[in-house]
């Protein structure tokens, strides 16, 4: 192992981290964490991927994740990530904070990365700092931040962790070539040593010390996989990558699931991803070689999750410590006639793997409830039986019966995603549209939210030229305004629209825009003599309920986050977008509330760039002295 020279940081295309409160935030609340008695708490092991995706079936080629994952604790069907990317999302995970609100929305400078995360003051107000101020012993193998890197490293810092080894850049990404900096000590390089098993090899030695120590513990292990290996050495050069020598051979035959959306014949999406060209056979089965080659990367961290979860057997103390298995964000690969990447808000790019095991967890089960990358702070401070901070954007996830039947039919039903700069295609062929092949494509800026229930599931975007999507995953149907008449009352609609569910045609994959038009200019609400239909209901009146809700989330800060539908109707009595649909509501929504747009296209959070930030509130009739 040679100690490395010092290295010009490259601009590389690699994502990470956690990340902000504002100066006037208030601090942790120390005195509740003092008053804990540290020898109840549990442990807590967070294995933490990169670039995993759900909907192209990795999960299915890791037998020892289910094994001792899976078959033994809780998955979440629809846990997504807010930024779809790795740094901004990582920072979200670890401060528990909308990326509007971390200010750190790219994963290099001016905009993100490790120099944005020490800028925004964050180094000190951050997950690891909070649980080591409550006497929890903590520490992290693997990558942290983007452009956190040779140079850097010590300027300052990282702070909050009892023991730490962090990859650095431009190293990263290079499976066999990594660069290490442990806890306080020069980087070392591991040349031509597989980063995975570094990683196994460093998380197993944390651990054994942090079971020595006889005090809770808080472990993160994040492996680079199966994210794309990039070569500084070879001019950044982005290709598939790397698996273990011992799993090269695996998986000849797979190929990526051929589904409605993978290389359609018809354009989808909005934007820039609407004018994509349709791929070439050569670019199909170089995309099937890019995901044979991620499952096989995968096979290294599967193992990695046995060997933890054996130390922790050994050692009679897997039953008062919670696994947790999660990723940065999610995957693409010639969906929507996308070359290899992430960065789009499409169920593939943010609906992302969470499995939780742990002490009174259902074992095998699998859960509906909504929830984000920033729910999992707030839910890991209540793990260790510590209070959440007044100015999370999230909120803790239930993981046990009690909590589960506590929380009800109360639990938020929203995701809020955002997105700011450029797109990225990784490995041999990029975005191939207007007669060029381009390896990355400006102004791909965008809000989007999610709403998920038993009622429906949509997806609703605003690109920043002001272009929408909408989606209905669950059904895409047609029906006339009079046909719709006979329904005298909300109840009724909704109703029908659930005796009549079963004749819709599904759209899972996000292929037909229910938008209205892509006109900017469009009436919105006006009326139309037939058109698309959502619970029944003119797909305008949906537009409008999800324009305000999303709106509110684009620029919420803590309660406002958790509870949007609060904000816009303070008295309480709408809590979701079923209640939000009652007729009494239409002129509220449909005429006196501004409509989501950007003033331009912006590489990241410009405030001036971000159209109207505030949100009308129902009244209910009352004159506004009555509010104020």
């Amino acid at each position: 192992m040679i100690a490395p020279s010092r290295f010009r940081l490259a601009a590389l295309v690699i994502f990470a981290i956690i990340t902000t409160v504002s100066l006037g935030r208030q601090h942790f609340d120390e005195q509740h964490a003092i008053t804990t008695h540290t020898s109840n708490r549990p442990n807590v092991v967070f294995i933490l991927t990169d670039d995993q995706d759900v909907h192209l079936g990795s999960l299915s080629y890791q037998p020892l994740l289910k094994k001792y994952l899976i078959d033994n604790g809780l998955t979440f069907q629809h846990h997504y990530c807010t930024v779809a990317i790795c740094c901004p999302s990582r920072v979200n995970l670890w401060t528990g904070l909308a990326a509007h609100n971390t200010n750190v929305t790219d994963v290099t400078p001016p905009y993100g990365g490790y120099p944005k995360f020490v800028s925004q003051g964050l180094n000190e107000r951050y997950l690891p700092v909070w649980l080591q101020n409550a006497g929890i012993n903590t520490y992290y193998t693997g990558k942290l931040f983007n452009a956190h890197d040779v140079n850097n490293y010590n300027s300052p810092y990282p702070a909050g962790f009892t023991g730490s080894d962090f990859l650095l850049d431009p190293y990263t990404y290079s499976y066999l070539n990594s660069t290490w900096q442990r806890n306080r000590e020069k980087p070392v390089s591991y040349e031509g040593l597989y980063t995975t098993d570094i990683i196994a090899q460093k998380a197993n030695g944390f651990l054994e010390e942090a079971i020595a120590a006889k005090t809770p513990f808080f472990l993160v292990v994040a492996p680079v996989a199966p994210h794309s290996n990039i070569d500084v050495l070879d001019g950044l050069k982005v290709t598939p990558p790397i698996s273990a020598e011992r799993h090269k051979d695996l998986f000849k035959d797979v190929k990526i699931p051929r589904t409605d959306h993978f290389n359609p014949e018809q354009p989808s999406g909005a934007s820039w991803i609407r004018q994509l060209d349709r791929q070439n056979q050569t670019h199909i089965e170089y995309n099937d070689e890019f995901y044979r080659s991620r499952l096989r990367a995968l096979q290294a961290v599967d193992e990695l999750v046995e060997g933890v979860v054996k130390i922790l057997d050994q050692h009679d103390i897997l039953d008062n410590t919670y696994l947790i298995y999660s990723s940065d964000n999610g995957f693409h690969i010639g969906q929507h006639r996308l070359p290899p990447g992430k960065t789009c808000g499409y169920e593939e790019d943010i609906n992302i793997p969470l499995v939780i095991r742990g002490p009174g967890i259902l074992k095998g089960g699998v859960t509906s409830r909504v929830s984000s990358h920033t729910d999992l702070a707030p839910t890991i401070l209540q793990i260790f039986g510590l209070q959440p901070r007044d100015d999370f954007d999230g909120i803790a996830i239930p993981l046990h019966a009690r909590e589960q039947a506590r929380e009800g039919n109360s639990s938020h039903e929203h995701v809020n995603v955002e997105f700011w700069g450029s797109g990225f295609a990784e490995g041999k062929y990029g975005f191939r549209r207007l007669n060029r092949e381009d390896s990355w494509v400006a102004n791909n800026t965008y809000k989007a939210l999610r709403l998920v229930s038993r009622y429906y599931n949509l997806y609703y975007s605003v690109w920043c030229n002001n272009e929408h999507e909408l989606y209905d995953l669950n059904v895409s149907s047609f029906a006339s305004h009079s046909r719709l008449s006979q329904f005298r009352t909300h109840r009724n609609l909704i109703a029908v629209a659930n005796d009549m569910s079963h004749n819709f045609q599904k759209d899972p994959h996000q292929l037909h825009n229910l938008y209205p038009s892509p006109s900017v200019e469009l009436a919105l609400f006006s009326p139309l003599p037939a058109g698309p239909a959502i619970l029944g209901l003119p797909v305008q009146k949906i537009i409008s309920r999800l324009d305000a809700l999303l709106l509110v989330l684009k620029s919420c800060k803590a309660a406002a986050c958790v509870k949007p539908w609060e904000f816009l109707h303070p008295s309480g009595n709408v809590k979701n977008l079923k209640h939000a649909l009652k007729p009494r509501y239409d002129a509220f929504y449909e005429k006196q509330q501004p409509q989501v747009r950007f003033e331009r296209c912006e590489p990241g959070y410009i405030l001036e760039a971000e159209g109207p930030q505030q949100a009308s509130t129902y009244r209910d009739g009352l004159p506004w002295n009555v509010w104020t």
